[in-house]
């Protein structure tokens, strides 16, 4: 692929996953417990973990955390966000090579570990370890929506492959009358 191509897929990645970023924080789902959200963005990171290169996967991923907070959010946000998305992506990265899972499972780790990342750095913004026990509802829903980006998250890897985004060959003489 070329550079210019790779900047442009990056860059189309990255405004997808913000629109979806923007499109999630208009749903309103809070069930008693902060910022609790489905995570339709990390469709983009999954996939792009699986058809791109760490650097750019590691692009779009901070640069959504990053752009969402400062068009949808504030500084808070972006801390915990940061905190949640770095360590989901080095759970999912060490994941990814597992044969035994598929990219569902990856995206399950990918949730988890997201909820983790977010309550250990509340724990200690807010010196509070009582605030752990708020894991026991984290947990299952990070696997559940983990489940649900995973299983968005694997059709696209199948039906949209980087490999298949070819440009399209010159129209030959007789060809061009058929159009």
């Amino acid at each position: 692929m070329s550079r210019n191509k790779r900047i442009a897929y990056r860059g189309c990645l990255l405004a997808l996953a913000l629109a979806l970023s923007y499109l999630e924080s208009l749903i309103p789902v809070f069930y008693g417990i902060p910022g609790l959200r489905i995570g339709l963005a990390n469709v983009v990171t999954v996939y792009a973990l699986y058809q791109l290169p760490l650097p750019d996967v590691c692009f779009i991923a901070g640069g959504r955390v990053v752009l969402s907070a400062i068009l949808f959010g504030n500084v808070t946000v972006m801390i915990y966000s940061l905190a949640g998305a770095l360590l989901s992506l080095a759970v999912m990265l060490l994941a990814k090579p597992l044969p035994w899972l598929s990219s569902m499972g990856v995206s399950i780790l990918g949730g988890v570990f997201h909820n983790i990342g977010q309550t250990l750095v509340a724990c200690f913004l807010l010196s509070s370890g009582g605030l752990l026990s708020i894991l026991a509802v984290l947990l299952p829903v990070g696997a559940v929506t983990g489940t649900l980006v995973g299983i968005l998250a694997g059709i696209l890897i199948r039906k949209v492959p980087i490999g298949e985004w070819r440009e399209k060959p010159e129209i030959q003489g007789d060809e061009k009358s058929k159009i």
